[in-house]
């Protein structure tokens, strides 16, 4: 995306326009053309993106904030259908781009602040969501081709740590650490859950997130990095 938020409120439709296959293959672009290879950081459906850029080989470690699960994670709680009704209650609302209202905005991402400091954090960073890329993630265990899927098994990963927030309405701990359960390999996959923490990463105490995300990728990290080299590609592609 280029551009600011309010460029993009007033214009949404390169949001619109986006699917998985898309951002994946844009961040793959970008990581194969490296000399070495950086940590990989995702918040919410970039955590995402980050499990499946990972799969392919790419990375030197990995770190999902709030991640969104990738196909085989059943977990859907009531907060979390609630939280994203908006982009997914229209059966035929694929290729939109879907915005938040203030109040939504707050039971979504800011619910442990003020109403007030919720209503400043809509207005400075809230863009509509692509509604598209959230069916696929949401829907991705009925189908038997998605994109949003890995090897749990693969023993190409780079080290990843999965993050959870205590009170985070759209993705609750415990589909984190269901998520951070699912990979069996000897490659580190740890799960860290910080209590009374919203979805939005950048809420008070974020630094103790920061230095503990840091720290760990630093320390995992393959010799700090990874040398190029060509990789196989290993995730699905839908037709766009």
């Amino acid at each position: 995306m280029e551009g600011e938020v309010e460029a993009l409120n007033r214009d949404p439709s390169p949001i619109a326009a986006l699917d998985v296959a898309q951002v994946v293959e844009h961040y793959d672009r970008i990581l194969r053309a490296m000399d070495r290879q950086p940590v990989i950081v995702g918040h919410s459906f970039g955590g995402t993106f980050m499990q499946l850029l990972l799969d392919r080989g790419l990375g030197a470690a990995g770190v999902g904030l709030a991640s969104a699960p990738v196909k085989g994670v059943r977990d859907l709680t009531l907060s979390t259908v609630r939280a994203t009704a908006p982009a997914l209650r229209n059966p035929f609302g694929a290729g939109r781009a879907v915005p938040l209202t203030p109040e939504q905005f707050r039971y979504a991402f800011a619910n442990t602040l003020s109403p007030e400091r919720s209503d400043e954090l809509h207005r400075r960073y809230h863009v509509p969501a692509s509604s598209t890329v959230l069916r696929e993630g949401a829907f991705a265990n009925v189908h038997r081709a998605t994109p949003v899927k890995v090897d749990f098994a693969n023993p190409r990963r780079a080290p990843m740590l999965l993050v959870a927030f205590g009170e985070d309405h759209v993705i609750p701990p415990k589909v984190s650490r269901h998520n951070a359960e699912k990979y069996a390999t000897r490659t580190p996959t740890e799960f860290k859950a910080f209590p009374g923490r919203p979805h939005f990463p950048a809420a008070p105490g974020w630094e103790e997130v920061a230095d503990h995300a840091l720290d760990w990728a630093t320390g995992h990290a393959i010799n700090g990095a990874r040398e190029r080299r060509r990789l196989p590609r290993a995730v699905a592609h839908q037709s766009v």
